[in-house]
């Protein structure tokens, strides 16, 4: 392999290598595991959805037995790359699994469900499966910061590939070379997703980051059967074919001797406790929030102007036709939270698509954009939001930081309430319990087996 002079590629396969528990801030490991928690959350509750328990019986029928754990299901262990495959769109199924702001998209549900069942394959500790997640995660997101996305993109499946590859390559001990190699074949290996089946509701969209965790976990072992991949993955995909340009400086701005000198993104995510799209959030904290400040009824709302991010022109249909549809849907999600004040996963499912009250508030909202709104920026409002009544009064709110974000954090207890919400079905109560025991000290966990044996239904 040629030398690439300690490149930024090098800089990430030297910080997936070295980087331990024991270099890191109690605060970060602790917002590492509640990622864990909050993933595996996200990927039980879309477990019950029909078409992902179709998955996995297929899974292992097509897959053959193995080691790996599908969540939420009885059907048997099968090899690491369909249990990651089956777990990663489960966990997108109903928009409630973390993301990166500062990145763009979802690391942990690219990274996260691969680097589980690696390491259970494997039968590693539950130390060495949350380092993987963790550098993982600071890969993915870092890479996502380096992409000019082309407009018709969208982020699920391709710069979390990366994320998984590198996952893996922890996993399995590779040296820089080989983890830089794993990343490059990776980015060779990335779905190009578009945003038609999200804004028509197609399910197979939700197969986007169980794609990106199959092929990433497959680029690391490819490299060990002799695949050579090229020197620049990354800037190969997005200077032209999935993207408009990347910066290799941006992925490492802030990098030091030995890796990030601020804090880890696993630190600085957000969590989702909106059942929908983060274009959404944003809007949707503004609008509750003025609601709960005056306490006007959906009944007495004459019209809504948000302005958002340009992104927000495409999400602007009123009349969704399904779940998924309806949560990339602004004027939807708005008036479901106006009307019934859930925006929860319950918010979403069809009987509440078909709502008179929903979709007649729906048609009032307007939908204007502001170039300089962004959501990898916190000093603008990301949304402003302009609700008109019938006695002729505008109420006018904003919000930045969304709900739930690490710059407006909510108690824990919020985030183990989801948790409860979205496991209970699959586990039962005292299981769910179990879980949250076992995955609070998952960095003690002498078999990351212990949590994962806790996780088939």
């Amino acid at each position: 392999m040629s030398s690439h002079n300690d490149d930024y590629l090098d800089k990430l396969a030297r910080f997936v290598v070295d980087t331990s528990l024991e270099d890191l801030a109690p605060s970060t490991i602790a917002a590492a595991l509640d990622v864990v928690l909050d993933t595996i959350g996200a990927i039980l509750g879309g477990s019950r959805l029909p078409e992902n328990a179709g998955f996995a019986r297929l899974a292992l029928s097509m897959g053959g037995a193995g080691r790996a754990t599908i969540f939420g299901h009885s059907t048997g262990r099968v090899q690491p790359v369909f249990a990651a495959l089956v777990n990663a769109t489960a966990g997108v199924a109903l928009e409630l699994d973390e993301g990166s702001r500062l990145g763009g998209g979802h690391p942990s549900i690219h990274v996260t469900p691969g680097a589980l069942a690696v390491a259970e394959d494997l039968d590693v500790s539950g130390k060495e499966a949350l380092e993987a997640v963790i550098v993982g995660y600071e890969v993915t997101s870092r890479i996502g910061t380096g992409v000019r996305a082309r407009a018709d993109v969208h982020s699920h499946g391709t710069w979390g590939t990366i994320g998984a590859a590198a996952a893996t390559a922890r996993l399995l001990g590779f040296d820089v070379a080989a983890t830089r190699q794993a990343m490059n074949l990776s980015m060779s290996m990335s779905p190009a997703n578009t945003w038609t089946p999200c804004l028509e509701g197609a399910t197979i969209r939700n197969l986007y980051p169980g794609r990106s965790e199959f092929q990433g976990i497959m680029a690391a072992y490819l490299g060990q059967c002799g695949f050579t991949a090229v020197n620049d993955g990354p800037k190969d995909l997005y200077s032209g074919l999935l993207g408009e340009g990347f910066d290799p400086e941006a992925v490492v701005a802030d990098w030091g001797e030995k890796g990030p000198v601020v804090p880890l993104r696993i630190e600085r995510n957000y969590t989702k406790y909106h059942a929908c799209c983060l274009y959404n959030h944003p809007v949707l904290d503004a609008a509750l929030q003025l609601q709960q400040q005056d306490g006007f009824s959906a009944d007495s709302v004459r019209s809504i102007r948000v302005t958002a991010p340009p992104i927000v022109r495409i999400m602007a249909n009123p009349e969704p036709e399904n779940m998924l549809a309806a949560k990339f849907s602004i004027p939807y999600a708005l008036a479901a939270g106006l009307v019934g004040g859930e925006t929860g996963a319950p918010a979403f499912y069809s009987e509440q698509v078909e709502n008179p009250g929903i979709r007649q508030l729906a048609q009032r909202v307007e939908l204007l954009y502001d170039a300089d709104m962004n959501l990898r920026r916190y000093d603008y409002p990301a949304a402003r939001v302009a609700i008109t009544l019938e006695d002729g009064r505008t109420l006018e709110g904003s919000a930045a930081a969304h709900y739930g974000d690490s710059r407006n954090p909510r108690p824990r207890t919020e985030l183990l309430g989801k948790f409860r919400d979205l496991a209970s079905e699959s586990l039962g109560a005292d299981r769910t319990e179990q879980v949250i025991a076992t995955a609070e000290r998952l960095d003690s966990l002498s078999s990351i087996r212990e949590l994962t044996e806790l996780l088939g239904s």
